[in-house]
């Protein structure tokens, strides 16, 4: 009897489970979901585009039949910023869901409702960061526009610029070594203060203005574009994020760098895991909200009652409603909260206990709890819990392995997980190991991803 515990590397059991292909053709779909969904409007939509094409139908249209039944495919959106997919269940709802819950909002800078302005002839925009940045990792780099304006007349636009071949890019801009004395002697964290997060936007003067010249140039140039005046950024939703496509990491393409991996990496596993359900036992669920970063609140964010009335509607198309049931059904459910955690780094080493840290390349990571210091906000899983997903992924032959956000007194983070929790549901927060955590470039192992959808798929199954 073997009585030592050991990690196994992810390469070696996709290897010898014959998955290597499988793997870089699943990067290569998850790659292209990135590209297209730099905002959480953007992966809805794809989402929903991909859902359609496996057979599900709007709760709009599950509800004009008056009626479920099992293995019937539906999805609801959330105000156009989130999303829930359900295979149906044998049993009914109420007697508990498996569901598979993420985000897909990522850390980025929002514009100001009045951003545009001029200075000594460079148009800029003014932002507002959204989500836990560091402020100097967004200097110097390319930027992207991308979102909604809702015009006065009541109809809206969709801006994109940056991301298209021959877009211009945005930037902004950093002070030079030779005047930075003052700016090098402030710690890290407040060599770019929020307020200096100003993206350049123009340069070039219109010559019938007598003032602003550079400033009316740009909202000349948005108005032929887009219909935009000036008051419309009042009623916009514009957001900054990297430039660029994911692009293979290592001479060996075993990585993936790209923007917007926390959380958009776990919620497309989800995603793509339920599309292979078939005939479950219990109704599969994956759930992708808004507002993750900035504490799920509002009417997009998990704390909403968006997924509760989703699941209210559900119960009754099986038959007459009844609160009970809604709530035997969140209390019988066993959930995932689809979330990274952060990766070992050895050039970091100091702030992580390695015995306890996510190794990357070593499968999916199973967190018992997060939370910050003393477990603060976190739904700590129940061994029992812990014990039978151990069991799934020992039997289903998926490289996986245990995590912790860093040692105890460095910080922490916290998930969706305490949410669902509250509601009675057995939950565990259940995702891959991330180096760069939440700056504008993060790394995934490709290997761990791939795990990842698997260990979704046979939970969900």
């Amino acid at each position: 009897m073997k009585l030592n515990y050991e990690v196994k590397n992810g390469w070696e059991v996709a290897r010898n489970n014959n998955n290597l292909e499988n793997i870089f053709e699943y990067s290569k779909e998850y790659m292209n979901f990135l590209d297209n969904g730099k905002t959480e409007r953007q992966c809805v939509k794809e989402i929903v585009a991909m859902a359609k094409q496996e057979g599900f139908i709007s709760l709009e249209e599950a509800m004009l039949n008056n009626s479920i039944k099992p293995n019937q495919k539906i999805y609801a959106v959330n105000k156009v910023k989130g999303v829930a997919l359900f295979v149906i269940g044998k049993k009914d709802i109420e007697e508990g869901m498996k569901i598979v819950g993420g985000h897909i909002d990522s850390p980025r800078l929002d514009l100001k409702a009045n951003p545009l302005y001029e200075d000594t002839n460079l148009g800029m925009l003014k932002t507002h960061y959204y989500g836990g940045i560091k402020k100097y990792q967004w200097v110097t780099i390319p930027l992207a526009m991308h979102g909604v304006v809702a015009l006065e007349d009541g109809s809206r636009v969709e801006i994109s610029i940056g991301d298209e071949e021959g877009d211009p890019v945005f930037c902004i801009t950093d002070l030079l070594p030779h005047l930075s004395a003052d700016q090098n002697a402030k710690k890290m964290n407040e060599g770019i203060a929020g307020e200096d997060l100003n993206v350049l936007v123009g340069n070039i003067p219109d010559k019938n203005q007598e003032s602003d010249k550079v400033k009316y140039t740009i909202l000349k140039l948005l108005n032929e574009k887009y219909n935009m005046i000036e008051e419309d950024f009042l009623s916009a939703e514009i957001e900054i994020v990297p430039a660029g496509k994911s692009r293979d990491l290592g001479i060996d393409r075993s990585m993936i760098l790209s923007y917007g991996h926390d959380d958009k990496v776990c919620s497309f596993a989800g995603v793509k895991a339920i599309f292979d359900i078939e005939k479950p036992e219990y109704t599969a669920c994956v759930l992708c909200v808004d507002k993750e970063e900035v504490g799920s609140d509002g009417n997009t964010g998990m704390k909403s009652k968006f997924f509760e009335n989703v699941v209210a509607e559900l119960i009754n198309l099986q038959g007459n409603y009844v609160e009970l049931k809604l709530k035997r059904a969140f209390a019988n459910s066993r959930v995932l909260s689809a979330d990274v955690t952060a990766g070992y780094d050895p050039n970091f080493a100091s702030v992580y206990e390695k015995n306890n840290s996510c190794i990357i390349g070593n499968g999916v990571a199973l967190m018992k709890y997060t939370g910050s210091r003393g477990k603060s906000g976190s739904s700590d899983a129940n061994s029992e819990f812990v014990a039978e997903m151990r069991q799934m992924f020992n039997r289903e032959k998926i490289a996986w392995q245990t995590a912790e956000l860093g040692k105890v007194d460095q910080g922490g983070g916290g998930t969706i997980a305490y949410i669902l929790a509250n509601y009675g549901a057995e939950v565990i927060d259940c995702g891959v190991g991330v180096l760069s955590m939440h700056a504008p470039h993060e790394v995934v192992s490709k290997v761990d991803i791939y795990e990842m959808y698997r260990a979704y798929k046979a939970f969900m199954q």
